[in-house]
C-alpha cells in the first residue's frame, strides 16, 4: 500500500512538475476571485439601509476578507514568473501593456489589481484623506472588481470551463445583484429628491447645487 501511494506521489510530481507555477498561478486567481466577491458582497450589504440593523458588525470579516484578496492576486501574479513557458519578467506581470502574452487582458488585470491594492490599502490612510473622501473613493473597488472579472473571464485557462463559469456565477451574481440594487436605489432617490430652490430675486449667489458625487454612488 505505502508502495503504490508512493508511486502515486511520484507520478503526480512528475506530471505536475513543468507546471507547478501555472497551476498555482491559477488557483490563487481563482481564489481571489472567491474572495473579492465574498468581500463586495458584505461591504455592500454593510451599506444596506436595510440590512444595517439585522446584521452583526462584519468589518473585521470585511476587512480580512480585502487582505486575503490582494495577498491571492500578488501570488497569482508572481508565481507566473516562474513559470518556464511563459517566463514572464516582474515587468511583464506588474506593469500595464509591457507582456507579449494576451496583452490587453493581462493588462486589464494588472489594472485590476493596483486599483484594489490602492484603494483596499487606503482604509489605513482614510484619517489624512478624509472619511468623507475615502468613503467616495472607496466605492470604485467594484470598478476594480469588475475589471477582475473581465480578467478572469477572457484570460484565464479555465474561463471555457463549466465548473469555473459554475463556480463564477455562484459568487459573483449575488454581488452583482446587490451592486445593481444599490445603483438602481440610488437613481431612484435622485428622482424623488426636490430640485435645487429658486434664486430669489435680488440674490447675489447662485441656486443651490445638484445632489453630489456622493449621492450619486448611493
Amino acid at each position: 500500500m505505502s508502495l503504490s501511494l508512493t508511486q502515486l506521489a511520484g507520478t503526480l510530481a512528475t506530471a505536475t512538475g513543468p507546471h507547478l507555477y501555472w497551476i498555482a498561478s491559477r488557483a490563487a486567481g481563482s481564489a481571489a476571485l472567491i474572495l473579492s466577491s465574498v468581500s463586495v458582497c458584505i461591504g455592500l450589504l454593510m451599506g444596506g439601509r436595510v440590512l444595517k440593523r439585522r446584521w452583526p458588525d462584519l468589518r473585521v470579516t470585511h476587512e480580512a476578507l480585502s487582505l486575503a484578496t490582494l495577498a491571492a492576486l500578488a501570488v497569482h501574479g508572481l508565481t507566473l514568473i516562474g513559470d518556464p513557458f511563459l517566463h514572464p519578467s516582474l515587468a511583464d506581470v506588474s506593469i500595464p501593456f509591457v507582456g507579449a502574452y494576451k496583452t490587453a487582458w493581462t493588462t486589464i488585470g494588472i489594472v485590476a489589481f493596483w486599483a484594489m491594492l490602492a484603494l483596499g490599502l487606503s482604509y489605513y490612510a482614510r484619517g489624512r484623506i478624509g472619511v468623507q473622501r475615502w468613503r467616495l473613493l472607496h466605492r470604485f473597488t467594484a470598478l476594480a472588481w469588475i475589471l477582475g472579472i473581465v480578467h478572469s473571464l477572457g484570460e484565464g485557462t479555465d474561463a471555457g470551463q463549466a465548473w469555473f463559469l459554475a463556480m463564477t456565477a455562484i459568487v459573483v451574481l449575488p454581488a452583482m445583484g446587490l451592486l445593481a440594487a444599490r445603483w438602481i436605489g440610488a437613481a431612484r432617490s435622485r428622482s424623488a429628491a426636490p430640485g435645487p430652490a429658486p434664486a430669489r430675486a435680488g440674490s447675489l449667489g447662485p441656486a443651490s447645487p445638484p445632489g453630489t458625487l456622493s449621492e450619486l454612488s448611493g
